[in-house]
């Protein structure tokens, strides 16, 4: 299908990704594409993530090839919704695919993210959040193109879903849809072979929680001192973009 509307949403881990994938996955005019680089990163990295080589046999595990399907492979619908890590893209590799793209750029509260992703994550370090990957792509399209990605905050998306996504696809100029707010629970088909492992949680889901209950000073002070570091490192990038959300 020509003239194809391809919609690169970038996040770190524990950023709510999954579900805003969920979201778009309702719709019968949009194709899916869950974490293409990550066998990549996983055969450049060599870090032995749970699945480490079932992952790399499942998908295209060169960054070029990777990035040409990005932004040239097969769609058979109007719209294509490309799920990616930030800190899967290390070394800038082929960066400039992402210049064909219209891009979004997915942030939670550094507090939340970490203390998400040391629930599952016993060994990890200020680069394993994504926040710096996610100011470079941040600056670098802006750069290039002389505009900022689209900014959404996973708090606004919690809270107040429907608005969230309207003004999301009134900026993607794409129409919004009610079944965006709500989906089947269950593993999907356009799932990563990963899935098993890392969607346990929001295959229990069927909408956005709204986050009622989160006391941010309590987590706080539960942190290390090696996590409040990561925290205030984080938190500068954090508020640096969320100065443009929409």
């Amino acid at each position: 299908m020509k003239n194809i509307k391809r919609i690169a949403v970038w996040s770190g881990p524990r950023n709510l990704s999954t579900a805003l994938m969920r979201s778009f996955g309702t719709r019968i005019d949009f194709e899916i594409l869950d974490e293409p680089f990550y066998a990549a990163y996983l055969k450049k990295t060599k870090i032995q993530h749970p699945m480490f080589y079932k992952i790399i046999s499942s998908q295209l595990s060169n960054y070029k090839e990777v990035a040409d399907y990005c932004i040239n492979g097969q769609v058979d619908k109007p719209y294509q919704y490309q799920k990616h890590m930030t800190h899967h893209m290390i070394k800038n590799y082929y960066k400039d695919f992402t210049l064909s793209l219209n891009n979004v750029i997915l942030i939670r509260k550094p507090e939340l993210v970490l203390n998400s992703y040391k629930k599952k994550n016993k060994n990890y370090e200020f680069k394993d959040l994504g926040f710096q990957q996610l100011y470079e792509i941040y600056e670098f399209i802006h750069n290039k193109l002389g505009y900022f990605p689209l900014i959404i905050d996973a708090e606004d998306l919690q809270n107040n879903a429907e608005l969230t996504l309207r003004k999301l696809c009134n900026r993607l100029e794409i129409p919004f849809f009610m079944s965006m707010l709500n989906w089947s629970s269950g593993s999907k088909k356009y799932d990563g072979i990963w899935g098993v492992h890392w969607y346990k949680e929001i295959n229990k889901t069927t909408g956005f929680r709204r986050n009622t209950s989160t006391n941010l000073d309590e987590i706080y002070k539960k942190f290390s001192q090696k996590d409040q570091e990561i925290i205030h490192k984080a938190n500068k990038i954090y508020f640096k973009i969320l100065e443009k959300k929409i």
